[in-house]
């Protein structure tokens, strides 16, 4: 939890940008509350809104918010505990402290919430809310409204009924912009991730199970700090983007990909990613694609700055992969054309990179394009471009990844020659001998600074090539 003075500028930052827009009525704020994993006591271990974190810093389950946007008045609710609780838990703060750490005076019980929200439908007031990312909360939220279910999930102006769009623009414009005591916890994270990461790399070694290097690697991550800060993807598969399966063996000759971040004790993420020869040196193959995205990271970071948009530099990073494979003589004919075609899409598709902050996709439970794309440029339809989560003019306190990756994937490579998608760019006589090479991802965390950009945490993975096969050989 921050300073008080902080969770007071933001519920005033966001009434002004509510008030700018000329909203009126209610903003109702819900907490996460508990989630059983299989039966009731025995739930999942508890992670707040982060909606809910950012404005009213309570880091426990029940507890919702009402900020009047006519009045400026603010209450926080939620329940004392009574002797029930006080058995298992012990004594605990009171709602009314709770309220005072984080600037806020008024506070009451969890059911006058309810009724506050009535009261605001029943008058016929407006009530904005962010669309929900638990069905609890969302099921809530229904009752709360009388709408729908899906209707509590669907963004759009408030007066339609659903979530408010207006509230999540306002939201998303703050967020978007990292604080300095934000900053300072994102730092933290990328240190934790640093050390996770170290371990996964000590633990490359053929013979050894992937899920005892996970094991080793979220350790860290809970001896350090919250946890991870997204689902651990490690594989030596790495051809399938998202792989959550852990169940091979380190084999010699293949490649590791490791996707993984960590959550601090304040939950804001880290999430990095680096590919490990699993013998501990490149073949001739392995280290020019690694090189190619290793140099397309650099170019990425080189480009990154305030004025500049991450759509340009996700053009210009696929473009610079592009000419190097065409190099190797994967592709052919002109590179413009075929980032304009979308050809980069069968080697990389996803995009460049993602906001990050309390969430390792920042925000993206109010919508990826409010997040990412605001009103500033159309989505493209193209497989990679697509794809791309941040395609915004930079601005200094913007935290983004800088993940570019090459990918061999043959179901994609066999429909692209099937479908005739390549418009004759591809040499697929050429990729015939890589459809059991995998794939290629190296990620780091970026902070836009006001002259620039800089990495995040105090130390920086090794990512070329011949650093990691010294340091692996040293290990």
């Amino acid at each position: 939890m921050f300073n008080s003075d902080v969770y007071v500028n933001r519920r005033r930052s966001l009434l002004e940008k509510m008030a700018a827009g000329s909203s009126r009525g209610i903003a109702v704020f819900l907490g996460n509350v508990d989630a059983p994993a299989n039966y009731r006591g025995n739930d999942y271990k508890f992670r707040q809104d982060s909606n809910f974190l950012y404005f009213w810093g309570v880091d426990e389950p029940w507890f919702a918010a009402v900020l009047d946007l006519d009045t400026a008045q603010e209450c926080l609710y939620g329940n004392d505990v009574d002797i029930d609780d006080i058995i298992w838990m012990g004594p605990q703060p009171s709602v009314a402290s709770k309220g005072e750490a984080v600037g806020c005076a008024r506070t009451a019980p969890l059911a006058e919430f309810d009724k506050a929200v009535a009261e605001a439908v029943a008058a016929g007031r407006p009530v904005h809310f962010l669309p929900p990312a638990r069905y609890y909360n969302q099921m809530k939220l229904a009752e709360l409204t009388g709408l729908s279910n899906q209707a509590v999930r669907k963004v759009g102006p408030v007066a339609a009924g659903g979530a408010s769009e207006e509230l999540v623009k306002a939201v998303v414009a703050l967020r978007l912009i990292k604080e300095q005591c934000e900053i300072e916890e994102l730092d933290k994270a990328a240190e934790i991730g640093y050390w996770m990461h170290t371990e996964a790399r000590r633990g490359c070694k053929p013979g050894v199970l992937e899920q005892e290097i996970v094991g080793r690697m979220e350790g860290v991550t809970y001896s350090k700090g919250w946890g991870p800060s997204f689902t651990t993807i490690l594989s030596q598969n790495g051809e399938t983007l998202h792989n959550h399966s852990h169940h091979q063996i380190i084999t010699p000759g293949r490649l590791l990909v490791v996707d993984a971040g960590a959550e601090s004790n304040t939950h804001y993420a880290s999430d990095f990613t680096r590919t490990y020869p699993c013998s501990g040196k490149f073949t001739t193959k392995q280290r020019e694609i690694y090189d190619i995205v290793e140099q397309a990271n650099e170019l990425a970071f080189s480009l990154t700055r305030p004025g500049t948009s991450y759509w340009d530099v996700h053009c210009a990073t696929v473009r610079y992969m592009l000419e190097q494979l065409k190099a190797l003589d994967f592709v052919r004919g002109d590179v413009d054309e075929m980032v304009a075609c979308g050809i980069s899409g069968l080697f990389m598709p996803h995009g460049l990179g993602h906001n990050m902050g309390m969430d390792v996709h920042d925000m993206e439970d109010l919508g990826e394009n409010y997040v990412g794309y605001g009103d500033e440029r159309q989505r493209s339809p193209l497989l990679g471009m697509g794809n791309l989560r941040m395609a915004r003019d930079l601005k200094p306190g913007h935290v983004i990844s800088d993940e570019p990756g090459i990918y061999f994937i043959p179901a994609l490579i066999e429909q692209w020659k099937r479908e005739g998608t390549d418009k004759g760019f591809v040499n697929y006589e050429k990729l015939a001998g890589y459809y059991d090479f995998g794939g290629i991802r190296l990620e780091d965390d970026v902070l836009v600074t006001a002259d620039g950009a800089r990495r995040l945490g105090p130390y920086r993975l090794p990512i070329k090539s011949s650093d990691i096969e010294s340091v692996m050989a040293e290990e």
